[in-house]
């Protein structure tokens, strides 16, 4: 809303680029694929400054000055692949690449990352002008300095540094508990400027206090209702983005708001206890197969939900989706989960315990580093606070039951989860399963490749899962174009199951006030653009 992207992604609720809300026209290459041209269009900041090649350059070299402390960074990708990156006059950026690659991937998962710093933020103290903008050696000091001031929260609102933006939007007040007003940058070079006076955003603490304002009817012109506040369930077989009976539908209109994801949680393959068994297909296979996705789709989801079975969505379906995750390899089956584990040493004992019986390496084995008596019992810590997670996690618990698997749930808060569920090694990393319950948006890496999440040392490959035919396949995904490549990849993670996939629900269910005009649709990567909005 207030620092624009160089490319906007997410077109009227479909995937892709906006071409009207990028800063920038798409690329264009040359020199075999290796040379990139990027062409900005007029934009201004709000200090009356325009936006310049050298803004871009801003970004890349903090980006390569402060890599670690990147979350998009990932070994070998940008800023890495960058042989060099140019600004020959004020509205053309060049970059040369280490080689060629897909250009689909690289404008939907590199230059996707770049958003434009005005020259009012290369300072180096509230004083002295820095030096990040030119040369990379100058960029630690304006890292310094300029992470001091993101600090100070209460200062947000009147920061000369924080000020000076791009976006429809200017920041009027902030506060920490998620109290937030905006009003317009009259100086937004774009499409269409902010047409209200102010926007708000409002914090609540739970999904009750939400729905009982929003079943007022007077206070929010835009919220969101919990699942389980709508009384019946919408039909089946419908479109998940189709909206069903509307609790609220004496003064809201109801848009369920799909992501472009996939929902899973990871195993822990390099705890020393329990990682040997995750490493065995077939466990995962079980453990995937008493995942009941149709039955939480239809009972706690309300039927605004979606089966994955991979790392490429099944909504809203493309090309890229292949027959393999349509068909899904592993339907929920307790007699499917038990052959699993009779096949392959274990004594199932449904509502006990199932212990390795056959240890060993030899085919209808435990497998490697499994001892004789090995219980299939894992701690289970899950994201507190939300119906359908709490619901669904029951569910599973009780289907892994069935064929003697105990999972130890314990409802957990969101942090405290994704904290604990990081890479790690060594006799410390003892943490064994953990669902933050929203698996992942594929955002600001757009097209659904999986460097960051599964390739081998990828800062977001959460369990370490590693296998050496799978980084091949998922550095085709970046050099090469077309379906046959992802295909491929996502043929591998359908049926490995490198992690544990579960039903991909709505982001949230929608209520646009009666009259608000211009919110016509969600974008699917969670983006909003209330500069659209009005009465």
């Amino acid at each position: 809303m207030m620092y624009r992207t160089l490319y906007w992604f997410g077109d009227n609720g479909k995937t892709g680029v906006d071409d009207s809300l990028s800063l920038a026209n798409e690329p264009t290459y040359s020199n075999g694929g290796k040379t990139v041209t990027i062409t900005l269009k007029p934009y201004t900041w709000s200090n009356g400054e325009k936006l310049t090649a050298q803004d871009v350059l801003f970004w890349i070299n903090m980006d390569k000055a402060e890599k670690a402390n990147y979350a998009g960074y990932a070994p070998g990708q940008f800023p890495d692949n960058i042989v060099s990156a140019k600004a020959p006059n004020d509205t053309t950026v060049v970059l040369t690449t280490d080689k060629a690659y897909s250009q689909q991937w690289f404008l939907f998962n590199q230059l996707s990352q770049i958003t434009p710093m005005p020259a009012a933020w290369d300072m180096s103290s509230a004083t002295t002008k820095g030096d990040c903008a030119t040369n990379v050696s100058g960029c630690k000091a304006v890292f310094t300095y300029l992470t001091a001031q993101s600090k100070d929260l209460p200062g947000y609102a009147t920061s000369k540094i924080w000020s000076v933006v791009d976006g429809p939007w200017k920041l009027q007040s902030f506060n920490s508990d998620g109290h937030v007003t905006f009003v317009p940058n009259p100086t937004y070079s774009g499409p269409q400027k902010a047409q209200v006076k102010e926007f708000k955003m409002v914090p609540f603490t739970t999904d009750t206090a939400e729905f009982n304002v929003l079943r007022g009817g007077s206070t929010l012109d835009v919220g969101y209702i919990p699942t389980q506040d709508i009384a019946k369930a919408k039909p089946a077989n419908t479109s998940p983005a189709t909206p069903g009976p509307n609790p609220l539908s004496a003064n809201y209109e109801l848009l369920p708001w799909f992501l472009y994801g996939f929902n899973y949680f990871p195993i822990n393959y390099n705890n020393p206890t329990v990682g040997p068994i995750f490493k065995q297909l077939y466990i995962r296979q079980a453990l995937q197969s008493v995942v009941d996705q149709k039955g939480i789709i239809s009972s706690t989801a309300k039927n605004y939900g979606v089966e994955t079975t991979g790392p490429v969505p099944l909504f809203p379906d493309s090309p890229l989706v292949s027959q393999t995750e349509k068909n899904n390899p592993y339907p929920f089956s307790i007699a499917g989960a038990t052959k699993y584990l009779t096949d392959n040493g274990w004594k199932v004992v449904p509502g006990g315990v199932t212990t390795c019986v056959k240890p060993g390496t030899a085919s209808g084995d435990c497998g490697a580093g499994i001892a004789s008596g090995a219980k299939l019992t894992f701690a289970l810590p899950y994201a507190s606070g939300n119906a359908t997670i709490d619901t669904a996690m029951a569910s599973f618990k009780s289907n892994a039951a069935q064929v003697g698997i105990t999972l130890n749930l314990k409802p957990e808060p969101f942090n405290t989860v994704t904290g604990a569920t990081v890479p790690c090694s060594g006799k410390t990393c003892t943490w064994e399963m953990g669902n933050w319950g929203g698996g992942w948006v594929y955002a600001p890496d757009f097209y659904p490749t999986g460097e960051l999440l599964f390739a081998t040392g990828a800062g977001s490959n959460s369990g370490s899962y590693s296998n050496p035919q799978l980084d091949k396949l998922i550095a085709a995904t970046n050099t090469q174009s077309g379906t046959a490549v992802m295909q491929a990849y996502e043929d591998f993670m359908a049926k490995n199951v490198p992690v544990i996939y579960q039903p991909n629900y709505t982001y949230s269910l929608t209520e646009i006030a009666n009259g608000l005009k211009g919110y016509t649709s969600n974008n699917p990567y969670g983006y909003i653009t209330p500069e659209d909005w009005h009465y």
